[in-house]
């Protein structure tokens, strides 16, 4: 018992302290060698098993679809981003207009999951990228953040997923994102506060010098509420 209890206590550490194995989300190699549906199946049971543990009566009206439920959101909503066949389609077009300047697309909503604690992270990411010829539909900047977000995350991770890969489609290092975001795992247990909020951020080619970074978050402060 006392092992148990140093275990859950180095757990809850490891949770709390934010600490993330790679900018990889770590998928093991057999993870998609199960359909969607065997994968409902299993979790269905799985969920079912935790709520009769916590004593719930699943023959409940109110109760007794819950585990599929939660099934089926797991693996075709909430954690959808973790199989790349939904990957979104990255396409560029040429940059025909020569338009040079920064790109931000910022507002972008977020909802992920924390992976410490597999509750909800809500909040707005912005992205921005400044053209070497290429450039990408508006609505891609959008589905590149939904797809990374939709699977157990850590926020720092995640920041930089979406770098990397507009970095890849557009093929120049000059793209920046910054996410800020409510964890409820912060919120809603343990210290519960419900005002605080996390900012993360990755600079990458211009972005990293001073006055392009400035005018960024300049942008991003900029009211666009009609």
């Amino acid at each position: 018992m006392e092992m148990d209890k140093i275990l859950t206590e180095e757990i809850d550490d490891m949770g709390d302290a934010h600490i993330g194995s790679s900018s990889e989300t770590p998928i093991r190699e057999d993870a998609f060698e199960l359909s969607d549906l065997e994968k409902i199946a299993l979790i269905r049971d799985d969920v079912k098993h935790i709520m009769e543990t916590l004593g719930l009566d699943l023959t409940d009206d109110s109760l007794k679809g819950t585990p599929q439920r939660v099934a089926k959101m797991f693996v075709n909503e909430v954690f959808g981003g973790l199989h790349p066949d939904k990957k979104p389609n990255a396409s560029t077009f040429e940059n025909k207009y020569k338009y040079g300047e920064m790109l931000v697309e910022k507002n972008i909503t977020v909802y992920s999951t924390c992976e410490h604690h597999l509750l909800p992270i809500v909040g707005r990411a912005h992205v921005a990228y400044i053209s070497k010829g290429r450039v990408i539909g508006l609505s891609k900047m959008n589905r590149i953040v939904d797809y990374y977000a939709k699977r157990p995350q850590v926020q720092e991770r995640m920041t930089i997923q979406v770098v990397k890969e507009l970095q890849k489609a557009l093929g120049t290092p000059d793209v920046a994102c910054v996410i800020d975001a409510k964890h409820l795992c912060v919120n809603s247990r343990g210290i519960r506060d419900i005002e605080s909020s996390t900012v993360t951020s990755e600079f990458g080619g211009a972005f990293k010098e001073k006055d392009v970074k400035r005018e960024f978050l300049d942008y991003i402060k900029l009211d666009t509420s009609f």
